[in-house]
């Protein structure tokens, strides 16, 4: 039986998703992505899970799909339809995801990394959109990293393949924030501590809501959040959470408390 290749781990609240596939630099073989898809799945239906944290061993966060076995397989076979269902598991996830990156991601990580609500990577992480120079096209992975860019970054970056540092991805809006190594497990911290204490189904309706094409006229989108905003003002979430605001304590929802 192959050895593992995705770890999943909860602690305090928090799901932590580890790639340990390094001797191909986490690429997304056929395995991981299965593996992947199922530790996202037991993530999301866990009710001991705030959040989740999806993290790699190795020098490399993913270096996007795995070739060598692309290339002894069909065309049928090669992850076409299981990346996209990657994608859209951490972006359709009720659940915060955070992208932990300590080294770079390429084409098809960069998937991974643009799904996720809340991006980190240490300063030496590099990037790149390298599908043109191998003949094919950053197509799946566009859905989720244009609406990141602007169009001339876009064009820029996906024509060229250019390898880009992660201050550069800060600026774009690829990372939430780029920070020394050293400081990589502080700046994920930080992040999870602030998200688990959020409102479990606040947080999933409020991701909802960030990821849904809002209507042409305001009339309609008013009225649409208004509902959204009524029926969680009126949730047993917010009542325990005024009350506790009132009782200046912690709400009994809160994974940490101040």
């Amino acid at each position: 039986m192959a050895d593992e290749l995705v770890h999943r781990e909860v602690d305090n609240g928090v799901a932590t998703i580890t790639l340990d596939s390094p001797h191909n630099r986490n690429a997304l073989s056929a395995q991981l992505r299965g593996e992947l898809l199922g530790a996202l799945d037991d993530s999301t239906a866990d009710d001991s899970t705030r959040l989740i944290v999806l993290d790699h061993t190795g020098p490399v966060f993913c270096a996007g799909m795995d070739l060598k076995e692309s290339r002894s397989e069909s065309a049928e076979n090669q992850g076409i339809n299981e990346v996209p269902r990657l994608v859209e598991r951490i972006w359709n996830s009720p659940k915060p995801v955070v992208a932990k990156l300590a080294g770079p991601a390429r084409a098809g990580g960069l998937g991974l990394v643009s799904a996720a609500d809340i991006a980190v990577a240490a300063e030496e992480a590099t990037f790149a959109f390298s599908e043109v120079r191998i003949g094919v096209v950053p197509a799946v992975i566009s859905v989720t990293v244009l609406p990141l860019l602007r169009a001339r970054q876009a064009h820029e970056l996906f024509l060229t393949g250019e390898t880009f540092d992660a201050r550069r991805a800060v600026d774009i809006g690829l990372l939430n924030s780029a920070v020394p190594a050293d400081r990589l497990e502080t700046e994920v911290a930080r992040y999870s501590e602030m998200l688990a204490k959020g409102a479990p189904n606040a947080l999933a309706a409020t991701k909802e809501m960030l990821r849904t094409s809002r209507p042409e006229g305001l009339e309609t989108d008013f009225a649409n959040m208004l509902e959204l905003s009524a029926h969680h003002f009126a949730s047993e979430e917010a009542a325990e959470g005024m009350r506790a605001f009132a009782e200046k304590r912690a709400p009994s929802w809160a994974q940490w408390s101040e």
